[in-house]
């Protein structure tokens, strides 16, 4: 097709990977048709091998940066195309927690539930993916911890944050949702007329509002009434 010029290759394996051994397989795939494509005439300028590199969200051992792009370039010795990598999470994601506010303490028989006042719109991972997250009380309490099921107001059976979580609280006690950097807001909603969370960036001792808490008359401003 004389009108289209291929410029380069990209890839996307996955996310939340563990180990360097993957990303090194799909770069050796990649590299083999780009040879082949070279053969053919066709000399790429770019290679995008995507991203993917993990975070610890509970007990995961994800490999450093450094030994991400050791490997990496090691499998990439000799070449001379331009390299773009995407590392995703690993930049953001243990940087951001969600804290949120126990409006009751609700003891069962079989289980206790924390409500909180953050909901699955605010952090969708552990309804969509049952994503597990850590979840630490801000607050240190004395006395035993009891076994919560960290749960939102909204009536859905998803709505929660996490299950049997030990903690000693109280009604009225801060949590915070740890590894909520990366995908906290970009996948929060409106959902059940909830106006989305402010967002704080905390750089050591200074404290920047970067997003204002929505209101539900923001929420309702662009809707028209039908005369």
């Amino acid at each position: 097709m004389p009108h289209l010029r291929v410029t380069g290759m990209d890839c996307h394996i996955g996310s939340q990977l563990t180990e360097t051994s993957p990303f090194i397989a799909a770069a050796e795939k990649v590299l083999a048709l780009v040879d082949q494509l070279a053969a053919s005439g066709i000399a790429l300028e770019h290679l995008d091998l995507g991203g993917g590199l993990g975070i610890r969200y509970d007990d995961e051992t994800p490999p450093s940066i450094a030994e991400y792009a050791k490997a990496l370039l090691g499998a990439l010795q000799g070449r001379s195309e331009k390299i773009i990598v995407e590392p995703g999470r690993v930049l953001v994601g243990n940087a951001g927690v969600l804290l949120t506010r126990i409006e009751y303490l609700k003891h069962g028989e079989e289980k206790n539930f924390a409500i909180v006042d953050a909901a699955m719109n605010d952090l969708m991972r552990p309804a969509l993916y049952d994503a597990w997250h850590a979840i630490l009380p801000v607050q240190k309490r004395e006395g035993e911890a009891q076994q919560y099921d960290v749960v939102g107001p909204i009536c859905e059976t998803g709505d929660f944050f996490g299950h049997a979580r030990k903690m000693a609280v109280d009604k009225g006690d801060t949590l915070a949702v740890m590894s909520a950097g990366a995908y906290g807001m970009s996948m929060s909603s409106n959902y059940n007329t909830r106006p989305r969370a402010a967002e704080v960036m905390v750089d050591d001792a200074v404290v920047h509002l970067v997003r204002e808490r929505e209101t539900v008359s923001q929420l309702y401003a662009a809707e028209k009434i039908v005369a």
